[in-house]
């Protein structure tokens, strides 16, 4: 089941949702809706399930326009961020229900109920948990029984509205990574919504990065971070320190650091964002190259030091509103011997440039 989604606008009275969105996903696709808080997604995701409706434009579902077809007749599967199962009913009647609740000419036999439940109960590997009660259950197995239980009526779209947000971070880390392979094997065409950016990159085949209404970009995890369209989008997918400067004859000058970049396609003002990752730091000494900071504090774990600096200029100036994050090896931190307080010099390896 392929999805077109054309022209989409959506007001909250004042608030605008969102503002002439297209978007088109393959059939069997599964599609990640990325941005912060109050940037349109669930709006979209709910509007694709018929929950909202759109104040101009069109959903298409295979080529035929569902707009104003009812959320029931859509073929949609829902799964809420908090589960949303009947406390009341056991494991196996929350899966069951959506199929005993179907017109009567539609409804499968007793029989045939019982194998779907059992069958997708082993599918999110908890077929042992069918009499239990939603309160018995952990969180990740709760959000694995929503799961089941949209499945249940074979629905032709799989929607997920930020399904390990209520979760901690290593639940999540092993659901995700079991939502990618229960994926590969049925090939429903799904999205989800959620504001990890790891998640969006971890699990989805395309991510489509939202922000206030519009969409910034579409393409593979590779190329939404290799790539980046807008200053948003590198600014989101990840740590980066902002810095103002000026492209001129292939070099990048930036608050003290000069930075060749030969493929530049601009001169002038520019904005420059460098990863964490992305610096060589030396000890300070006076007329060295480079952009001046000192160090605050440093976080050792594991095979990474994490240096949180703040800007540096003159004997006893520090500006500690302008923090900068910096990664290097522990080996590295190690063997500089650094210290709180420290005088230091960073000069960036690779920057990414947009027009100021």
């Amino acid at each position: 089941m392929s999805i077109a989604v054309q022209g989409v606008s959506k007001n909250f009275g004042n608030f605008r949702a969102l503002r002439d969105v297209s978007l088109t996903v393959n059939s069997g696709e599964l599609i990640a809706l990325l941005g912060p808080s109050g940037c349109g997604k669930t709006t979209l995701l709910r509007i694709i399930a018929g929950l909202e409706t759109p104040d101009q434009g069109s959903i298409e579902f295979s080529g035929e326009d569902v707009t104003n077809t009812s959320v029931r007749d859509r073929q949609v599967g829902f799964v809420f961020q908090h589960y949303a199962l009947f406390r009341h009913m056991t494991v196996f009647e929350n899966v069951a229900f959506g199929m005993r609740v179907k017109p009567k000419r539609f409804r499968p036999s007793d029989a045939a109920i019982e194998d779907k439940v059992h069958s997708l109960l082993e599918l999110v590997q908890l077929d042992w948990l069918a009499d239990r009660y939603p309160w018995q259950l952990s969180g990740g197995q709760r959000q694995r029984i929503a799961l089941a239980r949209a499945l249940a009526v074979e629905p032709k779209v799989l929607l997920l509205d930020e399904p390990f947000g209520a979760l901690d971070a290593k639940v999540r880390k092993e659901l995700r990574r079991w939502l990618r392979r229960l994926h590969d094997e049925l090939h429903v065409t799904s999205l989800f919504v959620t504001h990890d950016q790891e998640e969006a990159l971890e699990v989805a085949d395309r991510v489509v990065l939202i922000n206030s209404g519009e969409i910034e970009q579409v393409g593979t995890p590779e190329e939404v971070w290799e790539t980046p369209a807008s200053p948003f989008v590198y600014g989101f997918l990840g740590d980066v320190n902002r810095f103002e400067g000026e492209a001129r004859n292939g070099k990048v000058f930036l608050e003290g650091a000069v930075l060749d970049d030969p493929t530049q396609s601009f001169s002038g003002k520019t904005i420059a964002y460098v990863r964490p990752y992305d610096f060589d730091v030396i000890r300070y000494s006076p007329g060295l190259e480079g952009i001046p900071v000192r160090l605050e504090r440093a976080i050792v774990i594991g095979p990474i030091a994490r240096l949180e600096l703040t800007s540096f200029s003159g004997t006893e100036s520090i500006d500690k509103s302008r923090p900068f994050d910096v990664q290097i090896s522990c080996d590295k931190f190690q063997s500089l011997g650094l210290r709180s307080g420290e005088q230091l010099v960073l000069q960036p390896i690779k920057a990414k440039l947009f027009s100021a």
